[in-house]
């Protein structure tokens, strides 16, 4: 279906991570000058988590709605500039640099939001016809019932939780003003800047790399107002969820505790939902990063009372079909395949059929044994190789983590893989040995090679963004300012000097 995309550098950064005096970055004056320094070092890809709104746990994985725009990341200037906020509440929104206190930005921003709704011109024509349009009323009302009853939609009241259709109308005419367009609005204005964003970005030639996980969260409009496409009891539990067995990242494994897609009655659906979930994301990016790609050709299955994911079951995706249907609905569209973890062959042969490039992280490379498929040795060219992504430690962290021994071993195994890709980049210390990762990467045949922000700048493990299976503390990574001028000059000498 996709064949190898243009040879090039990337950079992983997501939204949240840039800095600004806001409390977490946005689609702000931060976006705009971090392409710019893209675009100068030579830099062709921005690979970006989930922009999702975020739900419990902070996580852009665990969305509210998997097709929504982060509230968080609107530019409050730009509201500024349209006369919906003033300058005394836009200082009211700034806060001390460092990382992303979620806490305090849901008690103060939502505030804030509401007061430039209450400026807004509801009977805007372009608004108006947002609305009309419908994508987003399932997360509108959604959103309503949890401002008015929180907690998880199973805990609404019947009518609501089933979605009978008088009571529904009747609870969207109740709320219309206060929540339904409040909500509608900050889609409207999300999109509307990340319109104007990746236009500017793809017009310095920079492409922007999406992520979109495989599964929803339980509680989300996703679940709620499609409840027949899920594996739910008649009370819509979830009578199993989904995980990955014991592997490099757990010895427990991952419970994620997502609902499971009921894949028969997308199938008798030609899979209309996950289409539209397509094709919302390839308007958003110019390349889907899909997260846990091998969920498609296999599942893990775990009983939904199961405190950790050991005991589970491997039941069929949907394989081939769906993205035959992608590609008859929507034509070629640009795909990584998330195909980290327990592999089979059935993944690979998927992989193979739709063309998509799958993943290799050079922090899982040097275990000693040649064959192993992430060496750069072993990489092909439909590839996108990574020094770590955003579950792992940063290359820093991981290298620090070594005993002496092992970090000899460890050099002497990287140098090896240099030289073979005819390399000569002097590393002694653990630092040196961050950018001589760079420096493998970069060389190496992939097609895309994605440096994360943080091993561009030889940042260590209080750098880190997220460590699986850890419910909290997560996600906070900010910039404190933009990566130094040395540090895009090394990037942009490295790109250029290996064919990037």
């Amino acid at each position: 279906m996709n064949g190898i995309y243009e040879r090039g550098a990337g950079i992983l950064c997501h939204i949240s991570s840039l800095p600004n005096k806001y409390g977490i970055g946005s689609l702000g004056d931060e976006a705009y000058e971090f392409a710019r320094l893209l675009k100068k070092a030579r830099v062709k890809y921005w690979q970006i988590l989930p922009v999702v709104q975020t739900g419990f746990g902070d996580s852009p994985y665990q969305s509210v709605c998997c097709n929504s725009g982060n509230p968080f990341f609107i530019d409050l200037k730009e509201l500024k500039n349209y006369g919906l906020l003033d300058e005394e509440e836009l200082l009211s929104a700034e806060t001390a640099e460092g990382d992303v206190d979620y806490a305090s930005l849901y008690e103060r921003r939502y505030d804030l939001l509401r007061l430039a709704y209450a400026r807004f011109n509801v009977k805007d024509k372009d608004f108006t016809a947002f609305v009309e349009k419908g994508e987003y009323e399932d997360y509108a009302i959604f959103m309503s019932l949890k401002t008015r009853y929180g907690g998880t939609f199973d805990s609404f009241p019947d009518a609501y939780k089933f979605k009978e259709r008088l009571a529904m109308l009747e609870f969207k005419r109740s709320v219309y003003k206060s929540d339904y367009l409040f909500w509608q609005f900050l889609q409207f204005v999300f999109d509307r800047q990340w319109k104007t964003f990746k236009n500017y970005v793809n017009s310095l030639g920079i492409r922007l790399i999406g992520d979109i996980p495989l599964y929803v969260a339980y509680d989300s409009s996703d679940v709620w107002g499609n409840p027949k496409l899920f594996k739910l009891d008649k009370n819509l539990k979830p009578v199993a969820v989904a995980g990955v067995p014991p592997d490099y990242f757990s010895e427990k494994g991952q419970l994620w505790g997502n609902p499971l897609y009921d894949w028969e009655a997308m199938n008798s659906s030609n899979y209309d939902w996950w289409i539209k979930r397509i094709d919302r994301a390839s308007k958003n990016f110019d390349i889907i990063r899909i997260d846990h790609f091998r969920g498609l050709d296999r599942y893990y299955s775990i009983p939904a009372d199961s405190e950790t994911a050991e005991v589970g079951e491997w039941l069929n995706g949907p394989g081939i079909r769906l993205f035959s249907e992608i590609k008859r609905r929507l034509g070629d569209v640009k795909i990584i395949a998330e195909d980290l973890g327990v592999i089979d062959s059935g993944v690979v042969r998927l992989r193979e059929r739709t063309g998509f490039p799958g993943m290799k992280i050079l922090q899982f490379a040097f275990d000693g044994s040649p064959a192993n498929a992430y060496l750069p040795r072993n990489v092909e060219e439909n590839s996108v190789i990574y020094t770590g992504t955003h579950d792992n430690d940063t290359t820093l962290g991981f290298l620090r983590q070594l005993s002496e021994s092992e970090f000899r071993t460890f050099k002497k195994r990287l140098r090896a893989e240099l030289k073979l890709e005819h390399v000569t980049y002097p590393f002694v210390s653990r630092e040196d040995t961050v950018t001589a990762m760079n420096v493998a990467a970069l060389a190496s045949k992939a097609c895309i090679a994605v440096l994360p922000v943080q091993d561009m700048m030889l940042l260590g493990s209080e750098a880190r963004m997220n460590i699986p299976s850890t419910p909290s503390g997560n996600w906070q990574f900010r910039l404190k300012k933009m990566p130094a001028r040395r540090d895009w000059a090394i990037l942009r000498k490295m790109i250029e000097g290996l064919n990037r």
